[in-house]
């Protein structure tokens, strides 16, 4: 029984590196001819109700009003929020550029989880982390900083919402932590995505998305990506994460957060022809290397930084 364990294992974490760093294409190509909001909406909406199906299989689906306001809370910040920014920055930056500024998020849970109280202040060692990540990010906007007054002032726009993206994913994180969830971990995931996938919609409706959008004009490809999306990157690869999650350390699960931009970096180049400069793989090497600082000294000192597991206990598929 210990080989087909040992293949199962395996078999989740590919899922959950390759799943999860693909869907930053899988965006790409959906929103080529479908608007952003809506897709994303209609994206975590779809997978929410499977969710729920999935959820059933496992007990009752009975929940309290305190478990949907959590829902809810949690799903504008990680799905509106962090995947929303992540979608609609995508018009404006490359996938691979995308992941990388994403990948911030463990940094941004270590410096609110300590400007909060809620775990002690940061060692020498996370700190070096901290400052080799942000200098990362530095480097990554630079160029834009330059031209921001000119007409190439996309990039900035597109980079600073992933940056706000990515504090409103850290926060709801870190809210996630102490909030009260159905103890179901798939009907918890359900209702987010549901709440989510409504107020992504919603936002899209606001914006007048519907004027622009006609789905006689959806191409085949953006079709594909959004039920890949939709199945594979939410479904399985949530799936997957939720078995890790019972059947690994936490701490080595949490490794996907600097798997995940190298295979958004490299299936950027293949498929979408997009140009990794020595800047960023630069940026991209203090970026990763800072993160896995980060969660190393975490599974070293497992009680003195919590935060980090906060990420991967609550974290929606991306």
């Amino acid at each position: 029984m210990a080989v087909p364990r040992q293949i199962q294992i395996v078999s989740a974490f590919a899922a959950l590196y390759l799943i999860w760093g693909s869907t930053y294409l899988g965006i790409l190509f959906a929103i080529q001819s479908i608007p952003p909001f809506l897709m994303a909406g209609a994206r975590f909406f779809f997978a929410g109700l499977i969710m729920f199906v999935i959820a059933r299989t496992q007990g009752s689906l009975r929940s309290t009003w305190a478990e949907w306001r959590t829902s809810l809370i949690v799903g504008a910040c990680l799905l509106l929020g962090g995947n929303g920014g992540v979608t609609i920055s995508e018009k404006f930056i490359e996938t691979g550029l995308a992941s990388l500024i994403v990948a911030t998020v463990p940094i941004y849970i270590i410096l609110l989880g300590w400007l909060f109280g809620m775990t002690p202040r940061p060692g020498g060692i996370v700190w070096l982390g901290l400052a080799g990540g942000f200098l990362g990010v530095g480097i990554l906007l630079g160029p834009a900083l330059r031209f921001s007054g000119g007409g190439n002032s996309h990039p900035l726009i597109g980079m600073s919402i992933l940056l706000v993206g990515s504090f409103l994913w850290s926060a709801g994180s870190l809210y996630s932590r102490t909030a009260k969830h159905a103890a179901s971990p798939f009907l918890g995931a359900a209702q987010q995505m549901f709440c989510g996938g409504l107020l992504l919609m919603l936002t899209g409706l606001f914006l007048g998305e519907p004027k622009h959008f006609h789905p006689s004009a959806i191409t085949g490809l953006s079709s594909g990506a959004f039920v890949y999306l939709v199945l594979i990157g939410a479904i399985v690869g949530y799936t997957a994460y939720f078995w890790l999650l019972r059947n690994c350390d936490p701490a080595k699960v949490a490794t996907y957060a600097y798997i995940n931009p190298i295979v958004a970096v490299l299936l950027g180049a293949l498929f979408a022809h997009e140009v990794v400069t020595l800047r960023t793989v630069l940026a991209a090497a203090l970026i990763i290397g800072s993160v896995a600082l980060i969660i190393t000294v975490q599974q070293l000192k497992p009680k003195a930084l919590p935060p980090i597991t906060a990420v991967i206990e609550t974290e929606c598929a991306r």
